[in-house]
């Protein structure tokens, strides 16, 4: 039926924002792909879908080394089945790996499958595993896609066991968020599973096979939203407890226990976070949860979105530094050059010192060094005395600013005044977005919540990736032109080199570096806090915070940032 256990829409695609120019060769000679999906009868099972039948033409005939569109060179395939194969190959023109999905011209879906591979395409949302190419050329339809090395499978990850609470609350975060913008612009996966769903190096997860999976297997649904929803579900139940919620196994996991129904991923697993449980419950198809808990269920992802941003938020877990090690006293022998030593069996007689200042000097000494902390005991008390007299004698505040109207009255600065934020939004010069659905934590005024970047690796710089050659940060909107005199700045961590920028007046909808011209402060490492208080107002509707670099998270090679809050004064 198929020469390998993989499924064809699930080949593995892993990468980063990074090129894969660097990996192409690595690739093609490894021989091995990787993270492959292990498909079974029992995973169709799961599907709450229905599918129509595979076309009956044969797979056209290639072999590793075929070349498509003169570009495209087959290294390995990956997965032969119901007609159609997938591949990983390389694309010589731009020195990368990509995954190619082939199939005949006339099989029964190549239409529906070049429908979905171009209206994929044009979402050309990050979050997804984005589609190349998808093409019809002699006698065949491709459609090519990102392959991604450096990311993991859900499945992969729930091998080793279930994941930490923050892990699990991102995940059901990102993916929900990624799949309501899908739905918006009428797109569905509805092949949504552990195979499906990967975590980069950097700690975004993405989508790969929106759409095209499901064409691919001709599976459809009369309700698109809620299948989308439930496998949102299952996934979250899956990463709470690494089981599978329904009874039969599938995707490496265990399934439940038959005869006793879907139960809550806490009543399964022990310290299972008790929010994260019940929001599973919510989207799995069990009209919200058990008995004892009332929420209404979840039917669509924007639903599901909207649930989680009511939930507290999980913070991630403290770094663990690793104590010093206990420092060892070394003690030294003292020497015996130029001493006789005692002879073996003659006790030697110990001589105690003298006390301490006993002699007529030393008592000398010592009424000496008196009599001078008496002398200046003295000499600083008529100092002190005589600064506070003449403070006495002014009549002026030194908390208040004093201006002189003219006769000879004082009248104080008003004080500032807080400006409200109308909007925030990320910096994004390279064009793609890193945390976008957390922005108004910054602004939220609650100083436990914060905009937290993913974890980078390697290099500080938000991993050295092009895309963030020029940092990241937030963009705030005053919705009008204001003077700005102060802001207050707490930021996730200390260590983070940042700058505070702002846009002429005349400047509307900023988005480079170049819209903001004036610079309220250097850039430079920052800690806790960073404070701008300007000696002379500003005008501008918008304020950029700019970061460059971020601070280690946990260890040398790991970095995270963030801004926890932010206040504007003027």
């Amino acid at each position: 039926m198929a020469e390998r256990s993989t499924a064809a829409v699930d080949v593995a695609d892993n990468s980063d924002d990074t090129s894969l120019t660097a990996q192409a060769d690595q690739s093609t000679a490894d021989g091995v792909a990787k993270n492959r999906e292990r498909d079974t009868d029992s995973d169709e099972v799961q599907e709450s879908t229905r599918t129509d039948g595979a076309g009956t033409t044969s797979p056209p005939e290639l072999h590793s080394g075929h070349k498509l569109a003169r570009r495209y060179r087959l290294e390995e395939c990956v997965t032969r089945l119901d007609g159609f194969s997938s591949w990983r190959a390389v694309d010589e023109k731009l020195r990368r790996a990509v995954g190619v999905h082939i199939l005949p011209a006339d099989h029964s879906r190549a239409r529906s499958v070049l429908a979905a591979a171009r209206s994929s395409a044009l979402l050309g949302d990050p979050r997804f595993v984005q589609v190349l190419d998808a093409v019809e050329e002699n006698d065949v339809v491709y459609v090519v896609h990102e392959w991604l090395p450096d990311a993991t499978e859900l499945t992969t990850l729930l091998a080793s066991g279930p994941l930490e609470p923050y892990d699990a609350y991102q995940m059901v975060s990102q993916v929900s968020s990624a799949m309501a913008a899908a739905h918006r612009e009428g797109l569905a996966h509805l092949r949504l599973n552990p195979n499906a769903v990967l975590r980069a190096s950097t700690g975004q997860w993405r989508i790969r096979g929106l759409a095209v999976n499901a064409a691919l297997r001709g599976v459809a649904s009369d309700t698109p939203q809620r299948t989308d929803t439930e496998a949102i579900g299952a996934l979250l139940y899956a990463a709470l407890t690494q089981r599978w919620p329904y009874e039969s196994d599938a995707y490496g996991l265990s399934g439940l226990p038959k005869d006793i129904g879907l139960i809550a991923p806490d009543q399964v697993r022990a310290g299972v976070h008790r929010g994260l449980s019940e929001l599973s419950m919510r989207a799995l198809a069990n009209d919200g949860a058990t008995a004892s808990r009332h929420e209404s269920p979840c039917t669509t992802p924007e639903e599901l979105v909207k649930a989680i941003g009511e939930m507290p938020r999980i913070r991630p877990p403290e770094p663990a530094f690793t104590a010093p090690p206990e420092y060892q006293r070394t003690t030294y022998q003292q020497g015996t050059y130029g001493r006789q030593g005692p002879h073996p069996g003659v006790t030697q007689p110990i001589t105690s010192p003298p006390p301490p200042l006993q002699s007529r000097t030393g008592k000398a000494l010592k009424w000496a060094v008196s009599a001078l902390l008496i002398a200046a005991l003295g000499l600083g008390s008529w100092q002190l005395a005589d600064a506070l007299m003449d403070q006495g004698g002014k009549n002026e505040d030194p908390g208040q600013t004093q201006t002189n109207d003219g006769d000879g009255g004082n009248k104080p600065v008003a004080p500032l005044k807080q400006i409200p934020i109308d909007s925030v939004r990320e910096f994004t010069p390279g064009g793609s977005g890193i945390q976008e659905d957390e922005v108004q934590l910054a602004v939220d005024g609650q100083a436990d919540t914060a905009w937290i970047t993913p974890e980078y690796r390697g290099y500080p710089n938000f991993g050295n990736l092009p895309q963030r050659k020029d940092g990241s940060g937030l963009i705030l909107d005053l919705g009008k032109v204001t003077d700005v005199s102060r802001l207050d700045i707490s930021m996730y961590r200390s260590g983070q080199t940042a700058q505070v920028l702002a846009a002429d007046a005349d400047i509307s909808d900023p988005s480079s570096l170049s819209d903001f011209s004036q610079k309220l402060t250097k850039l430079s490492t920052v800690g806790s806090d960073l404070k701008v208080t300007l000696k002379k107002p500003v005008k501008t509707r918008y304020v950029l915070i700019h970061i460059t670099e971020l601070p280690a998270d946990g260890s040398a090679d790991r970095f995270r940032g963030g801004i926890s809050e932010i206040q504007v004064r003027g």
